[in-house]
């Protein structure tokens, strides 16, 4: 299971939701920050849960003035054990998918210096918008629900210590304990 089929079958697992509700949680908590689920691929992912039988829909009438029916998805008994057992093995797992940031680290020979401080002053600087915005995103939801105000917490922290190593780096960059291409 993808983590973006995991954290919709995640939301259905809280309550019964149509799309669009899916939709407004997804962007209320800030969940495409560290989870890739766009707004197109929302009933793209429904309709892979439910062809493997994790959830099902049933139609309800549209409230107000007779719209179409709305498809309201729930999780089957298959769908709540899939996603007990992904989730802790979510929290069991360390993470090893550390991104583009190895392969950045495995040129360092072959680049100049001068080019990878920079590179990394743009990282640090774009990590700073990613912490005020994460920071701005979970003021503006107070008080928030003891998981989400975790997963706030996790994120930030996450941010802050690879801010630190990016630091760090910079540093050992610049007094020239790393080697880089000097040309």
């Amino acid at each position: 299971m993808t983590n973006a089929e995991l954290a919709l079958l995640g939301l259905i697992v809280e309550q019964p939701l149509h799309g669009y509700q899916i939709e407004q949680i997804i962007e209320h908590r800030g969940m495409r920050d560290w989870t890739e689920i766009g707004f197109s691929s929302i009933y793209y992912l429904l309709k892979k849960l439910e062809g493997k039988g994790l959830i099902q829909r049933e139609r309800q009438p549209s409230p107000g003035s007779g719209g179409p029916d709305r498809k309201i998805y729930h999780t089957t008994e298959a769908g709540q054990k899939a996603w007990y057992q992904a989730s802790l093995d979510c929290l069991r797992e360390p993470d090893r998918k550390a991104g583009s940031i190895l392969l950045g680290l495995a040129a360092l020979p072959y680049l100049p210096n001068d080019e990878v401080v920079q590179a990394l002053q743009q990282n640090l600087d774009r990590m700073r918008k990613r912490e005020l915005h994460i920071n701005t995103r979970s003021a503006a939801q107070q008080p928030l629900p003891p998981h989400v105000d975790a997963m706030f917490d996790y994120s930030l922290k996450m941010i802050q210590s690879e801010m630190q190593w990016i630091d760090k780096l910079i540093q050992d960059l610049e007094a020239g304990k790393i080697q880089t291409n000097e040309e």
